[in-house]
């Protein structure tokens, strides 16, 4: 019975707050174990939120070990892996939320593969989820009300739009519960599109309203759909969405909607997908590693060291070291000649390289003070070229999502798109492991590899005080930042331009009115330093009266590699004016 059970786990489609793993360790008195998975299937990127309760009624403690593999296509060229221990007490029952790290999207037309393998005193199981997304397909969030009648009708339009494989196996949506959302942003963050009815987001607790408001912010499309004239207001949804938008649309009591329509909305939305943003925008003319510049090869320093060795190893070695009659010499001139210059070439590495790193970072944060939020909406890209690395593993102190994008093709780049002529180019393939643990991530593998060039992409929400406020002195304002501002802009209710510069915290300053043709071409420059998903949040941004946009190379970026020395943080802040 129970290998029947395993079986059909893995065999039948996983639906919304599905379970993947059910290990009963003693029937009588109901100890067990549950995995469940809190949408039907994973994103093509993020992290996939998995709900585990063991339920221990014995009276010896048990644990558990779940063990998660995360790969992208139909191989292990993208792995993602995490473990998650838990201790159940005698006689108690233990429910926790985690959230299991997915690896970065491939070219295999968003082919997603998540499995977990249990162990412990609680028994052995094992079950994996797989989903389909075509390479430009955005990914869809949809509320367990809405699938059951538009399902297989917009699994359809989706197929007709987006197939571009010819295998027709894509799927519109994963589906979730409101009930059973998990709080955190991240178990949202994979996605572009939330999709659910006016009820469906009244019967979602606080928390998790919460995360799904912070994803909002971060550049997410919220949908609702209402059989009444409810407004944003009344559902206690912000009209002002940060990087991210809301729609409500009507919808008959039978809630089935008009397939073309829903996926012309996703697919229409401002914001380009998530998917391809990473797969596309980083691999040719990205501005920051343009700006970086490249780096040569120094070829003639190694050929003059191979040269020498030769010249050294061969008849140099056979008719000085080891003359005739002295041939058995060649045992020991041999290898200590090959050490010796093994060791030059390795001095002549260091010294061209060096130890670490260096990189630049260009940073987009939205600061929320109003309704309470006093929060951080980050989007941050940087580049890096290392040296000699001694240690490949670091800790992001934050919770983030983190990826690696394909950067053009170089004798320097390791993740690629595949597609170039340097044979060194391993195309977009790696172990990308991250561990959430205590509110941080740890991060090993081929995140930064030795003599490489990398780039990365990272969101994230943080906590601030930080603000432009009005003083009580007309025509004054006051930063509370704890940096320096270089130049702000701010854009009032009648659409007029005003600037100020050299802005340092805790010190009144004025702004001075200035005209568009001034104002236009200063934030043309910092938006076109973005690549083209954060350069449309920041054109959004642009243009909201009562907003601030600031500039400055003096704000922290999210920290990763402790070894990069970053040579520049240009950090573009926005938001409202406080009053």
């Amino acid at each position: 019975m129970r290998r029947l059970f395993l079986f059909l786990a893995l065999v039948l489609p996983v639906t919304a707050q599905e379970t993947m793993i059910r290990e009963v360790v003693d029937p009588v008195t109901d100890t067990h174990v549950e995995v469940l998975a809190l949408f039907s299937k994973p994103a093509p990127s993020g992290y996939f939120p998995v709900r585990v309760k063991i339920a221990n009624n014995l009276k010896n403690e048990r644990r558990v070990y779940l063990d998660f593999k995360s790969q992208s296509g139909y191989n292990d060229d993208l792995l993602t892996n995490s473990s998650f221990a838990f201790t159940a007490q005698g006689g108690k029952t233990v429910i926790a939320d985690i959230l299991v790290p997915l690896c970065p999207p491939g070219n295999h037309y968003g082919n997603k593969s998540i499995s977990v393998e249990m162990s412990g005193s609680m028994g052995k199981a094992s079950n994996n989820i797989n989903a389909e997304h075509d390479e430009k397909q955005p990914a869809v969030l949809l509320s367990e009300a809405l699938f059951t009648p538009n399902a297989s009708t917009l699994d359809s339009e989706i197929k007709s739009k987006y197939s571009s494989s010819g295998r027709g196996s894509a799927e519109f949506a994963a589906k979730f519960d409101p009930k059973q959302l998990p709080d955190e942003w991240l178990a949202y963050s994979g996605f572009d599109s939330i999709l659910m009815t006016d009820r469906d987001w009244t019967n979602i607790p606080p928390g998790s309203r919460n995360g799904i408001l912070s994803w909002l912010r971060l550049g997410g499309q919220l949908v609702i759909y209402s059989s009444s004239s409810t407004t944003l207001d009344a559902l206690g949804i912000p009209a002002q969405a940060g990087f991210g938008s809301t729609v409500i649309r009507t919808i008959s009591s039978d809630l089935k909607v008009n397939a073309a329509e829903v996926v012309s909305l996703v697919a229409g939305n401002k914001t380009q997908p998530q998917q391809v943003s990473s797969r596309e925008n980083f691999k040719s003319s990205w501005p920051l590693q343009t700006v970086f510049g490249a780096q040569t090869f120094r070829y003639s320093l190694f050929v003059g060291v191979l040269v020498i060795f030769a010249i050294l190893v061969g008849p140099v070695n056979l008719f000085v070291f080891a003359k005739p009659g002295q041939r058995h010499r060649l045992f020991i001139t041999t290898p200590l000649i090959s050490l010796a210059a093994s060791l030059v070439l390795i001095v002549l590495i260091i010294v061209q390289d060096g130890f670490g790193g260096n990189g630049m970072r260009r940073v987009l944060m939205e600061v929320r003070p109003d309704a309470g939020i006093h929060a951080a909406f980050i989007h941050q890209e940087q580049f890096s070229r290392t040296g000699v690395l001694t240690d490949s593993n670091f800790t992001l102190d934050v919770p983030a999502t983190f990826l690696p994008v394909p950067i053009a093709e170089s004798r320097w780049a390791r993740y690629t798109n595949g597609s170039g002529s340097f044979s060194s180019n391993n195309g977009e393939k790696g172990s990308f492991n991250l561990q959430p643990s205590g509110g941080k991530i740890e991060a090993s593998g081929d995140w930064f590899q030795s003599r490489s060039e990398h780039g990365h992409i990272l969101s994230a929400v943080t906590s601030t005080r930080g603000r432009i406020e009005k003083t009580q002195t007309p025509g004054t304002f006051i930063s509370t930042f704890e940096f320096p501002i270089e130049t702000l802009y701010f854009l009032d209710e009648s659409s007029q331009w005003h600037r100020a510069e050299a802005i340092t915290s805790g010190k009144s300053f004025t702004l001075t009115p200035v005209d568009l043709s001034i104002a236009a071409p200063a934030l043309a420059t910092e938006i076109n330093a973005f690549a083209p998903r954060n350069q449309q949040f920041l054109k959004s941004a642009a243009k909201r009266p009562g907003h601030f946009i600031a500039l400055t190379t003096h704000a922290p970026g999210i920290a990763t590699n402790p070894g990069i020395r970053w040579k520049e943080t240009q950090t573009i802040i926005t938001g409202p004016v406080v009053e």
